[in-house]
């Protein structure tokens, strides 16, 4: 069933590994990028662009056309998360037990599809029927591409390949602010709004690239055959390594013990608390500088600057946790970050200081979504267990965004929802330094363990099927 039971992989002695380490990894991994992430790269940059662009149409005219009085866009926007949420963790089951050059451009093929569709909407109810599906289609993409990334590097090297995939998220909402307006200057050709132009063409490009994904995306570091056969007993071995041997084969037992591990929750609520701002961000940020007495055209336009410092500061946050292998400091730092920016947004009457309250909350908020996801696949031993802890993660954390779509509800100044936002804000930072005392803890004892019945790393495969309850296994902090 694909190549995904790679315990199978023998390293016999006559397999010698002929790579010098310290000269040759950096190159290899290297080499793993520019292979691996200008992909998922841009399979998120389309995934968020389909998924937010619902917020750029609201502007450009959607809202009239459709009659979205009261709380009609809210609902719309926040039915997307319903079945996106509750589909993450089937999805991740699938792509464990498939392959992902398969199942990942499947799942884009049918989120382009329904995307491409919602051109034809023409009304409230077509529209909250059009969300669903997209949630659903799109469920299993971003916990399925961290996944993915953590069957190609270790622990170490990880946060940054995320950081780099996630800055996509900010870079469609800049993208997206560009992209409607010039789109919606289609007003009018071939029957549609300009709106539903978005829809269409946005639509379209997904199909395209999932459509040539097929061909060119790679499974395995074991079948990739862009490494030669040292460099792929070198990956492999490395990342074996890094997981300290622990099984990688498909098991129910290890679902139940991602859905059993009190530390599975405690990284949900501290995803959670940090995606309610990413939400409120995406699905409000035109509609938000509009109120602050800005056209509709320029508050597409103005909506690209927070974006763009998002995703710089996303890459940027993302080397340096890898660098100093420390997650926590930056989590917390970005929400501090994110907090004072929605104090500014809260407090102010005026359109600067407002709008330099929401670059700061973009600024703050971005970097900490890849962390807390290298974070949370990091510290979940073992394949399939990681798979689950993730899409858990993700799954939980994104029905966050049915929260963020009710919030921003009392224009012009949105007390309700920035009030909201520092709430979850405040809740992060408190989750995060739980965990980091928690995860101290079990360290600090697992290395007593280790000492006192003299558990060495050699020992590795007695303990292979534990997890990271394994004496052997640490914990990121």
């Amino acid at each position: 069933m694909g190549l995904s039971n790679n315990d199978s992989i023998k390293f016999e002695s006559e397999k010698q590994i002929v790579l010098n380490p310290t000269q040759e990894r950096a190159l290899i991994l290297r080499k793993i990028d520019w292979h691996l992430l200008p992909f998922v790269t841009l399979f998120y940059l389309l995934s968020f662009l389909d998924r937010s662009n619902i917020g750029n149409a609201k502007v450009g005219g959607m809202a009239t056309d459709l009659k979205l009085t009261g709380l009609k866009y809210n609902i719309a926007a926040a039915v997307f998360f319903i079945p996106y949420s509750f589909a993450e963790v089937p999805s991740n089951i699938a792509l464990k037990l498939s392959r992902p050059s398969r199942w990942i451009p499947s799942i884009m093929v049918a989120w382009g599809i329904v995307m491409t569709l919602m051109c034809l909407v023409k009304s409230y109810q077509s529209l909250v029927v059009a969300r669903v599906f997209l949630g659903l289609t799109e469920a299993g993409l971003f916990p399925g591409v961290n996944y993915y990334i953590c069957l190609w590097y270790p622990r170490s090297e990880r946060s940054k390949r995320i950081a780099i995939f996630f800055s996509a998220a900010s870079v469609a909402g800049a993208f997206g602010g560009l992209l409607a307006y010039g789109i919606e200057r289609m007003e009018g050709v071939g029957g549609l709004h300009g709106w539903q132009w978005i829809f269409c063409l946005e639509g379209i490009a997904t199909v395209l690239v999932a459509v040539v994904s097929f061909f060119y995306m790679h499974d395995y570091p074991e079948t990739a055959k862009f490494l030669t056969e040292p460099e792929r007993l070198y990956i492999v071995d490395m990342v074996k390594r890094d997981a300290i041997h622990l099984s990688s084969h498909f098991d129910t037992r290890f679902v139940w013990q991602a859905m059993k591990d009190y530390k599975t929750y405690v990284q949900m609520l501290i995803f959670l608390g940090l995606v309610v701002p990413i939400y409120a961000i995406a699905l409000f940020s035109p509609t938000i500088i509009n109120e602050l007495g800005y056209s509709a055209a320029n508050a597409q336009l103005l909506s690209v600057p927070p974006f763009v410092a998002g995703a710089i500061a996303t890459i940027i946050v993302g080397v340096y946790s890898d660098k100093y292998k420390l997650r926590v400091p930056y989590i917390i730092g970005g929400a501090l970050v994110a907090l004072v920016g929605y104090i500014m947004l809260y407090c102010s009457v005026r359109a600067g200081p407002s709008y330099a309250g929401a670059c700061l909350a973009a600024l703050g908020t971005y970097p900490t979504i890849p962390i807390i996801i290298a974070w949370a696949g990091s510290n979940a031993g073992g394949d399939l267990k990681r798979a689950v802890v993730l899409a858990m993660v993700v799954g939980f954390g994104n029905l966050g965004g049915i929260c963020s779509s009710f919030i921003y509800i009392d224009p012009p100044h949105f007390h309700i929802g920035h009030g909201t936002v520092m709430g979850f804000l405040s809740l992060s930072i408190i989750m995060s330094l739980f965990a980091m005392w928690d995860y101290n803890r079990l360290n600090k004892k697992k290395e007593a363990q280790c000492l006192a019945d003299d558990i060495t790393d050699d020992k590795g495969y007695e303990f292979r099927d534990m997890g990271d309850a394994s004496p052997l296994f640490r914990y990121t902090i």
